[in-house]
């Protein structure tokens, strides 16, 4: 955004005589002679639009599929590197083999999407020529580079049937990983001047943990015998507790301006698909694990990673709707300059 595009109240506007709005920053001016006492401007707020039409901020182009895919993806990975490690530790192998599988290929997944956005694979290597602590991007690449061998490393050792303590080792290795795996992407675009995620990097990450976690209990409740889900089914339980406290209360710290784009169009229904899959396929996985039933597991599996599906993609949505009305720029920044010139 250039200098000529600011007006005095730092924000972009129509030029005069061209479909310009008046008023904003008159709030209250001094008299002709400069007394002290001033007149109370009698111009209209504005209403905010944008220049010659534009959007204040440039609207993401990332691909909703290729990216909302990626931070679903990541999430299943590394939330079921945590699961194949308890499956592991408390004796359930086919648990623990169905999550190092999901691991590996949501992390394949996830890396393929995430490729396909960027156009070619040489733009991911080279992220990796520098490390960069102060960029989510740059700490997210090296972070996916070392962890997708690991899951890789575990399940092919449990698979193969060979070089078990090796193979133990990565999926330990994996699972220390694994948190960070499931939250960066929520730093990542929490970093960014979108304002529906910019605004919600306090709480994101603990929406993204918890969706995470219902991803990878769903998957293993439709993989797993039923016997061995009782880890599962906690997780689900764990997740959706997480994931649907932590949202509301991402909502209404943001207030109701910019959280309106979660409340409305295409997010507005995913979001609330997912709240209602996610609570039903927790309910009914606690339910099966009282009396356990593959018909039951797989109706709350296939729930639970639905709903966090819908969660990433109606995230997805609701960061690019508020990106491309200028009023959840605009008004945030002006509340903003009026309560630094009140305090001040």
């Amino acid at each position: 955004m250039s200098g000529s595009d600011v007006t005095r109240d730092g924000v972009r506007g129509d030029r005069p005589g061209r479909n310009a709005v008046t008023g904003g920053y008159g709030r209250h001016r001094k008299g002709r002679k400069g007394k002290g006492r001033g007149e109370r401007s009698m111009v209209p707020d504005a209403a905010f639009s944008s220049y010659y039409g534009k959007p204040i901020l440039n609207k993401p182009t990332w691909k909703p599929l290729d990216i909302a895919g990626y931070l679903y993806l990541g999430g299943l990975a590394g939330s079921s590197s945590l699961l194949a490690a308890g499956g592991q530790l408390t004796g359930r192998p086919a648990l623990a083999r169905a999550a190092k599988l999901a691991a590996t290929g949501g992390i394949s997944l996830s890396l393929a999407a995430l490729v396909h956005d960027l156009g070619r694979p040489a733009r991911f290597l080279n992220m990796l020529r520098v490390l960069k602590p102060t960029s989510p991007m740059s700490v997210g690449s090296w972070l996916l580079a070392g962890y997708a061998p690991l899951t890789m490393a575990a399940a092919a050792s449990d698979v193969a049937g060979r070089y078990r303590p090796a193979g133990a080792a990565a999926t330990a290795s994996a699972a220390v990983l694994g948190p960070a795996v499931v939250t960066y992407t929520a730093v990542l675009i929490a970093d960014t001047a979108v304002p529906s995620w910019h605004e919600g990097y306090r709480e994101l990450p603990f929406v993204f943990a918890g969706s995470g976690a219902t991803a990878a209990a769903g998957l293993a409740l439709l993989a797993a015998p039923p016997a061995q889900t009782g880890p599962a089914r906690r997780f689900a339980a764990l997740g959706a507790a997480l994931e649907l406290g932590c949202f509301q209360l991402m909502k209404h710290r943001m207030g109701g301006l910019l959280s309106e784009p979660y409340e409305q169009g295409r997010a507005h229904t995913l979001l609330r698909a997912s709240e209602l899959l996610t609570a039903g396929g927790a309910a009914l996985a606690a339910l099966g694990g009282r009396r356990p039933h593959r018909a039951l597991a797989a109706v709350a599996g296939a729930a639970l990673l639905t709903g966090s599906a819908a969660l990433r993609f109606g995230v997805f949505h609701a960061g690019v709707a508020s990106a491309e009305d200028p009023k959840y720029t605009v008004v945030p920044q002006r509340a903003r300059l009026n309560a630094k010139e009140a305090g001040g």
